[in-house]
């Protein structure tokens, strides 16, 4: 059974590879949706994918990758996209 999560990204999450590696984690993870930048320099994402899926991917997202510093994340109930087979940079 899949759930899915919105997640809105606070902090230095821009111009740090935070969408790259979040794609990469989520793949190794199996979790499908989402992940792009907001003009406001925070990021936003959909994840869908089973309970242990999405527990590991929102652990990953509360700290980033390395060069990442967040600041402030929330996660609420999200809807699954269309056809949610992969994870893509939008």
């Amino acid at each position: 059974m899949k759930g899915c999560l919105s997640v809105h990204i606070q902090g230095r999450v821009q111009g740090v590879g935070f969408r790259y590696y979040t794609q990469l984690e989520a793949q190794r993870l199996g979790v499908c949706g989402w992940v792009r930048n907001q003009p406001d320099g925070s990021v936003e994402a959909c994840i869908c994918g089973n309970a242990e899926s999405l527990a590991t991917m929102q652990a990953w997202l509360n700290h980033g990758p390395n060069y990442a510093q967040v600041e402030h994340i929330e996660f609420s109930a999200g809807h699954l996209p269309d056809n949610c087979n992969d994870f893509r940079i939008v």
